[in-house]
């Protein structure tokens, strides 16, 4: 990730990025350096001050001793209590996003405002809609919107506005250009940082399982750093994620010299820093468990739900209804191969448990 020798001082492109065939490349940089003018002025809230409740375990009277597991607790939970590294913990951007929910569904209802044609759709006793976005396989222009739309909550509703060096695009501009300071005290609107992540990933061919694990990094790092991305940081946070995530999840990686194609005024030295300092604020800890993915994922939904992105819905066709059957029997045969499998160990006839089984039917 980042090795000099392997993916950076190359003067070629890297394999990913020689398959593509077509007209000169486009230019990138000016699409994604449009400042947005009337973007509304940040103010960051400040954060309360929040007093560790004092736990009284009765000192003095031994039946009352604390345990040596409930002394470990603290480490366990500030474990679960990270949502890039346990399955039970929420999303950060999910919470964050809520305020905003309420709020928007609070003035609806005391101005009597009316809720407007119903434009998603529902399925019913003789039509079945379905989107083509699964957890395995997600639809990378709305996968895109919604994590996008994730890092602008992340940014509009934070706590402060700590932050690092490494990643203040004042100390290490992606354009030569001089950006005017006004821009900083500005937060960027959710379309213009769409149009940022959604011009690295056409021009780096990234897929939309990658900007799932974009998110993931990205939330890891605000975590383990314990900083906030605001207006002079989330271009340098998104971009070292981006670049993180496509090496991790891609086995054709984009390498750091690609990059410095696509924004044509940062140097291979500046990403394989920013790389190198991303990787250990993360604590080399790269590792997506599956359960965390499926969460993002679908936690994605949840956000895109009360934000009115909705996906595209379409009639079950009898020809999608046959692919479906036919990948629920493959999965099927391999669950019953496992079954087997686990049947042939001993198990103990007083903890011997039955394997049911439910048959899904699709008419």
């Amino acid at each position: 990730m980042g090795n000099t020798l392997t993916c950076c001082v190359s003067p070629n492109a890297s394999p990913k990025l020689g398959r593509r065939t077509g007209p000169a490349e486009p230019n990138y940089e000016s699409e994604i350096y449009e400042a947005a003018a009337g973007d509304a002025v940040a103010v960051a809230p400040a954060p309360a001050a929040v007093e560790p409740a004092e736990l009284d375990f009765g000192a003095g009277e031994g039946h009352h001793l604390q345990h040596i597991s409930d002394r470990e607790m603290p480490e366990e939970l500030a474990l679960e209590s990270n949502p890039s590294d346990h399955p039970r913990a929420s999303t950060i951007f999910l919470s964050k996003s809520q305020t905003d929910v309420r709020e928007k569904r609070k003035s609806n209802h005391l101005n009597h405002v009316s809720p407007g044609q119903l434009t998603k759709k529902y399925s019913s006793c003789s039509t079945i809609f379905l989107d083509d976005s699964t957890v395995s396989q997600p639809n990378l222009r709305t996968t895109i919107k919604c994590v996008t739309l994730a890092i602008y909550y992340h940014i509009k509703n934070r706590d402060a506005n700590r932050s690092l060096d490494i990643f203040d695009e004042r100390s290490h501009p992606l354009t030569r250009e001089k950006v005017p300071e006004e821009y900083f005290k500005h937060d960027p609107e959710h379309k213009f940082i769409y149009r940022f992540v959604r011009t690295l990933f056409s021009a780096a061919q990234l897929t939309a399982e990658c900007a799932i694990v974009t998110l993931v990094y990205l939330e890891r790092l605000l975590t383990y750093a314990e900083i906030d991305i605001c207006p002079t940081n989330w271009k340098r946070i998104v971009l070292g994620a981006i670049l993180l995530a496509s090496k991790v999840w891609d086995d054709q990686a984009v390498w750091n010299v690609d990059y410095c194609q696509i924004l044509k005024d940062i140097t291979v030295e500046d990403m394989n820093e920013m790389e190198r300092h991303f990787l250990e604020l993360l604590q080399f800890n790269i590792n997506v468990p599956a359960s965390v993915y499926a969460k993002y994922y679908f936690d994605l939904r949840s956000l895109a739900d009360d934000n009115n992105l909705n996906f595209l819905f379409a009639p079950l066709s009898k020809e999608r209804a046959q692919n479906l059957e036919a990948i629920s029997r493959l999965c099927e045969d391999k669950y019953k191969d496992l079954c087997r499998a686990a049947m042939r160990r001993s198990f103990s006839a007083d903890n011997f448990i039955g394997i049911q089984r439910s048959n899904a039917i699709l008419s």
